[in-house]
């Protein structure tokens, strides 16, 4: 099986296990892959994530222009070309709107409390961007200033983004934003929140570096928030929630 071909079902199959997770609805959500230096594998606009085939695919350019294909790329391209002009060690990207991640996003609240060891060390934070309209170069304005430091997005009154060294590792990473924000929901929800502090977020930090083979991981260039922080985060600034619109 050719590689190109081994993608185009690749994105087939996470597009449907999206739909199914009620990740995404109606035609929502894009998924794609890095083919080359100069190729990009995209989900077109206008269907369901749930019903495509392998030939519904688009191949783009790194300038977005339709280079193989009969369907129109997605509307939201723009944001896919960003995070693979400045993350090299990308090849898979998946952009989503699972509903609790989402009602967070929302709420103008990032997903950067340490509340769950695993997620410091899969994930670090998981910042919000400020509001960028879709499909317009809006939305890639507001994620640049995230994307160098963070595998994991969240768009404020959007959805989440993220991404990896392959599809699945940047599907089960969108897995990871909905089942941390559930979490994160219930701490709300209880309210009695109990973020680790900075020595032991420190100590998963280690581990996380250990993990990424001794190489620096996206999100330990910023700080997690840890106990004693201030509920609101780093991400939720004046600067991020007031130039939201």
């Amino acid at each position: 099986m050719s590689s190109e071909r081994k993608h185009r079902l690749e994105i087939v199959e996470y597009g449907r296990r999206l739909h199914a997770q009620g990740f995404v609805a109606a035609t929502d959500g894009n998924l794609s892959v890095r083919l080359d230096d100069h190729r990009l594998l995209v989900t077109p606009t206008g269907m369901s994530k749930g019903a495509m085939r392998p030939a519904d695919m688009v191949i783009v350019d790194l300038d977005g222009n339709r280079l193989a294909g009969k369907r129109n790329v997605s509307s939201e391209i723009g944001m896919h070309l960003l995070i693979y002009r400045m993350r090299p060690d990308v090849q898979g990207i998946v952009h989503a709107h699972p509903t609790t991640a989402t009602g967070f996003a929302a709420s103008g609240i990032a997903l950067n409390r340490p509340l769950v060891c695993e997620v410091v060390v899969g994930l670090g934070a998981i910042p919000l961007a400020r509001y960028g309209t879709p499909g317009t170069p809006e939305l890639a304005e507001a994620l640049e200033p995230l994307v160098p430091d963070h595998d994991a997005i969240l768009m404020a009154n959007h959805g989440v983004v993220t991404c990896g060294p392959t599809l699945e590792n940047a599907f089960m990473k969108m897995e990871t934003v909905e089942h941390f924000a559930k979490i994160a929901l219930v701490a709300r929800l209880i309210g009695h929140e109990q973020p680790l502090g900075e020595a032991e977020v420190e100590k998963l930090v280690a581990v996380r570096h250990r993990y990424n083979g001794g190489a620096k991981p996206a999100s330990e260039a910023r700080r997690i928030p840890v106990a004693g922080d201030g509920l609101r985060s780093e991400t939720e600034s004046k600067e991020t929630v007031g130039n939201r619109r």
